[in-house]
């Protein structure tokens, strides 16, 4: 058994899996220390496995922001790789990658063997992450998770037009106390965000197919709004958040093997 760790600006993942499958996985806010729950999202992964302890994980590669002080990694390898080399495991037709995360998105291009080829990052500004969205979600006193399903039920969308995550927070509180739908506000801010990073993904030029990981990935309503505007179907991974600890596990299972090999 091999395992990923990927260490992220707001929540961390492991992966454990075997030659055939992934045998489980788990997730945890990032909080403050992230040494401790890198070893702490370990376990947890650990623990859904009858008759499993972490002595028995041959190999352990580690990844994201976070990925250089996890402990127990042998390997640390980039988020940009390991989400390439994930989705590619799951999806081997894809071909450009918007991962959409906590504090940056990266738009990436991989080849038919899951090879990065291409990669643009925006890390200097929240728009368009998950960071983006709970300012919003805080703003108008809703639940992160519920904010898909307004935008999906709006009959119109407000006109957000900055592109600042700081500014466009000053937009949806002065909406907000003006009376807008909060619904017809949220559509408003995935139809901005969707310009954002449609945008970022134009420079590595989109290919089919196409897919989003990332915790953004699980809000309905800016998948809805990307398809709209690309005019393509996504293809969603069954759990977009552990996309990158998965690519690390396969770099683990092949490192381990490789060493077995010139044993």
């Amino acid at each position: 058994m091999w395992a990923g760790i990927d260490i992220g600006s707001l929540s961390a993942e492991a992966v454990i899996m075997n030659s055939e499958k992934i045998l489980s996985y788990a997730i945890l806010p990032t909080g403050g220390n992230s040494i401790k729950i890198a070893e702490k999202v370990f376990q947890k992964a650990v623990s859904f496995i009858k008759n499993v302890s972490e002595s028995d994980i041959k190999y352990v590669v580690a990844t994201g922001y976070g990925r250089v002080i996890v402990p127990f990694a042998d390997k640390n390898i980039t988020e940009i790789t390991c989400h390439a080399k994930g989705i590619h495991y799951l999806h081997p037709s894809v071909r450009t990658i918007l991962d959409m995360g906590g504090q940056d998105c990266k738009a990436i291009r991989c080849d038919e063997s899951g090879k990065v080829i291409n990669f643009v990052m925006n890390d200097k500004c929240a728009a368009g992450t998950g960071r983006s969205l709970e300012i919003v979600a805080h703003v108008l006193g809703v639940e992160l998770e519920d904010l898909g399903g307004m935008s999906l039920g709006a009959s119109k969308e407000s006109k957000i037009s900055s592109r600042c995550a700081v500014f466009a927070k000053s937009e949806v509180l002065s909406l907000n106390r003006a009376g807008v739908p909060k619904n017809e506000i949220v559509a408003g801010v995935h139809d901005a965000i969707t310009d954002n990073v449609l945008e970022l993904v134009s420079r590595v030029e989109i290919e089919e197919d196409f897919a989003i990981t990332g915790g953004v990935a699980k809000n309905k309503g800016i998948v809805k709004k990307i398809e709209e505007k690309t005019g393509l179907r996504l293809i969603i991974p069954f759990e977009p958040q552990i996309i990158g600890a998965l690519g690390a596990a396969l770099f683990a299972r092949e490192a381990s093997l490789q060493a077995y090999m010139l044993d």
